[in-house]
């Protein structure tokens, strides 16, 4: 492949599996990357990934069923990337009668690493499969089967709220390149700006309707927002989390119990102390908002298939910032003569 042709403004090219709601690729595309071809296996997914970039070639399969052979444009191309589902511990999977289909997903992804050949590798799961050590194994295949592929590689845990993403959010991330180029690679520092917080993340939006408390409601809720979790595809509907989670929403005056479908009217009493119907909900664009997706990204379907795909994308600037370290050694790698030249 002439990478030359490829990348004349010293931008990249790059793939993307299990591209959710696009908060991966989004983030990537600003750090330098264009993709080629994004999979997902959800017909809403893809719909959003279509509506916000309509010259994205986007397909809806099972990343098992896609054969590199059928798509040759995606041969060596200088980054594989995919926000993953969330791999279970081995003892959670026995314990849920042998449910492996996201281990299953995993390895998948790395036999597409071998039939694509990338320069560079980003995948994003759960930071329990970086820190515990129930999933030793599965980090250990894992490192194995890059290392027989001829990788390099490092885990690390980044938190989104060090990036400029009003909320906590621990990401577990696993950066490989090819040959020794890992020694070029430094993971990216948490930005000296202050996150912003809840309330000056979502104060414009949630007097858009001429709520006259949205003010005093985005000065109190001076917080970073709690861990916004999608939830099950395949029960339950749209909430803002766990128990815990609900309580610190409470705290601000937030309902985390359920997910709105507009912003506060005019007429809204906000009262906290009267219970849920003084407190008010959030919608999907505002939890978009602090997932740090920009205003105009659309999110495709109805309120529940919107929120899940919101709550479990990769927050756009978190990508960015590893999507920049990754560019900047490839482009290390394109200037360096000791290579030869440009690759």
């Amino acid at each position: 492949m002439d990478r030359d042709h490829l990348v004349p403004t010293r931008r990249f090219v790059s793939m993307e599996i299990c591209a959710g709601a696009g908060g991966l690729a989004l983030g990537l595309e600003r750090a330098g990357f264009d993709p080629v071809l994004l999979l997902d296996n959800r017909s809403i997914a893809c719909e959003t990934l279509r509506t916000n970039r309509r010259g994205w070639d986007v397909r809806e399969i099972d990343l098992a069923d896609f054969d590199p052979l059928d798509d040759q444009k995606v041969y060596d191309v200088h980054l594989l990337s995919g926000g993953l589902p969330r791999v279970k511990s081995p003892a959670a999977a026995t314990r849920t009668r042998g449910d492996d289909a996201e281990l299953s997903v995993l390895k998948a992804a790395i036999d597409l690493i071998y039939g694509v050949q990338p320069r560079a590798v980003l995948l994003e799961n759960v930071p329990d499969l970086l820190e515990k050590d129930e999933y030793e194994p599965i980090r250990a295949a894992v490192g194995g089967e890059l290392g027989h592929l001829g990788y390099r590689f490092g885990w690390q845990v980044l938190n989104a709220k060090d990036f400029g993403v009003p909320q906590t959010r621990k990401v577990g991330l696993l950066v490989a390149f090819k040959d020794d180029l890992i020694d070029r690679f430094v993971w990216p520092k948490p930005h000296e700006k202050q996150c912003p917080t809840v309330g000056e993340t979502l104060r414009d939006s949630m007097g858009a309707r001429g709520w006259p408390d949205a003010g005093k409601w985005a000065a109190q809720a001076d917080v970073i927002a709690p861990t916004i979790v999608g939830g099950s595809w395949d029960r339950g509907g749209a909430d803002l989390g766990p128990t815990g989670a609900k309580r610190k929403w409470e705290r601000v005056g937030v309902d985390g119990v359920t997910v709105a479908d507009q912003v506060p009217a005019a007429d809204f009493v906000w009262n906290p102390g009267a219970g849920r119907s003084g407190r008010v909900p959030l919608t999907v664009d505002q939890v978009a908002l602090l997932q740090g997706f920009p205003p105009e990204w659309q999110i495709a379907g109805r309120k529940t298939a919107r929120y899940r795909q919101v709550g479990n994308a990769t927050p756009p600037p978190l990508a960015q910032a590893v999507g920049e370290a990754i560019a900047s050694v490839l482009r290390s790698e394109n200037e360096d003569p000791a290579t030869g030249g440009s690759r």
